[in-house]
């Protein structure tokens, strides 16, 4: 998934910087802290998901919302825990490309069909099995409460427009 670029006059709402991902967010002072602990919550080191596992999905979701500042975002910790770019690169071919374990790989598919066909994944009994053969229950809570924010957040960016040139480093867990 190479580096996307993409630039627009300003967002949606307000008129804020290009690279102002957050300053809009004030203008819903008690929702927008809760959405930016949301954020905090799932990048921090009480998600049990390995990083790997974690960057994999969130890039899938990325790429199916078409936010650029999702699409550009990478883990401080990323290369230490293996994630290299070859992991974005590939995120389109989850299905085949050989880089991915099997975890990685089911991670991938939940991400792409929890955003994307929500009802018809509820209904899969062969991904259930699949996926419960590489994830605890407590992991898959991970990951799934994990894709409702990207899906949520990717999308609102992406729709309003904000931050879409800018380049994220989350910072590191430890």
């Amino acid at each position: 998934m190479p580096i996307r670029a993409y630039h627009r006059a300003m967002s949606r709402i307000g008129n804020f910087a290009d690279d102002d991902v957050s300053g809009w967010a004030v203008r819903s002072p008690h929702l927008g802290a809760a959405m930016a602990a949301f954020s905090s919550a799932v990048y921090s080191d009480k998600n049990r998901l390995p990083l790997r596992t974690r960057e994999i999905a969130r890039a899938v979701i990325a790429l199916d919302n078409e936010c650029v500042l999702c699409q550009n975002t990478r883990d401080a910790d990323g290369p230490a825990a293996g994630v290299d770019e070859d992991l974005y690169d590939h995120a389109a071919q989850w299905r085949t490309w050989p880089g991915y374990s099997e975890q990685e790989r089911i991670a991938a598919e939940f991400a792409h069909r929890f955003g994307t066909e929500h009802a018809k994944l509820r209904d899969d009994e062969d991904f259930w099995e699949r996926a419960h053969q590489h994830f605890s229950d407590e992991l898959l809570t991970d990951l799934t409460i994990s894709c409702a924010m990207w899906i949520g957040m990717g999308r609102m960016l992406s729709t309003l427009d904000i931050g879409q040139s800018c380049m994220i480093t989350l910072p590191s867990r430890a």
